[in-house]
Parts: structure tokens; sequence; C-alpha cells
């Protein structure tokens, strides 16, 4: 779910915290039940696990898939290092993959970058202690 900013207006932005406040009470009730419906003992929840839990209950597979198409061919283009950063960490979740493996997702990150930047992240990736965070430092300074 992505949001976008603007101008808006007072009785706007009532019904903004109105959606809101409806948004936080849905995704707390889901919360109890998914809490309810754990072992007895189970170890404390993850925020990340119940995210996933979420969004497997609300998202339908045909929205996941899309994501995941879109995380596939997410480009920096136009947008600056951070926004595209922060797309690619929106929509990284949707591919199972990338997650799990760290050298992947630099590898990946790198791939989308503009052309002005690709050829001195994509050496600085071969680095052995890069990481996703330090290579998104790395492309903000270059």
């Amino acid at each position: 779910m992505y949001i976008t900013l603007r101008v808006i207006h007072a009785t706007e932005m009532e019904a903004i915290e109105l959606a809101s406040y409806r948004l936080k009470e849905v995704a707390y009730c889901c919360f109890e039940l998914w809490e309810e419906s754990r072992e007895a003992g189970s170890p404390l929840a993850m925020w990340s696990e119940f995210v996933d839990a979420f969004i497997d209950h609300f998202l339908p597979a045909e929205t996941k898939a899309a994501h995941a198409v879109e995380f596939e061919s997410l480009k920096q283009g136009s947008m600056g290092v951070w926004d595209y950063h922060m797309r690619f960490a929106c929509l990284s979740k949707y591919d199972i993959y990338m997650l799990s493996i760290m050298e992947a997702r630099v590898h990946r990150f790198v791939q989308g970058l503009s052309p002005l930047i690709i050829n001195e992240a994509a050496i600085a990736s071969l680095n052995s202690d890069m990481n996703y965070g330090k290579m998104v430092a790395f492309a903000k300074d270059t």
C-alpha cells in the first residue's frame, strides 16, 4: 500500500485521520487474532512475521504476483537513490529469495541503478563486506 502526499484541506485531513484510525483498528484486531492462533509457548512474535501474515491474509495472490514482477523490472530511472531504495525495499518483500541472500539483494539493487552510478556500484559490490545498507549509502554518495 503506497500513500501519495499532497496539500490537503482540513476536511480531507479529518477523513484521512479517520481512515488511518480504522486501519489501525483492523490491524490491531488482526494482530490479536493472529496472536491467539499461535501455539502456546511459541517464542515471542516478530513484527515482520505479523506483517507477512497480514499481507498473506489481505492481499490477493494476483496483486502479490504483480508486485513481484514490478520488483524484478524496477529501475532507478529519474528517481533519486533514496526514492529508488525505498521503492526497492517496499517491493523486495514480494521476492522471497531476495530477502534471505544479501549478495543477491545487493546485486539486484545495483542492477536497477542509473547508468551514471551502476559501474562504480558494481565494482564496490565486489567488496566482501558490502551489504545492502552500505550499498545504498555508497550509491547515495556517488
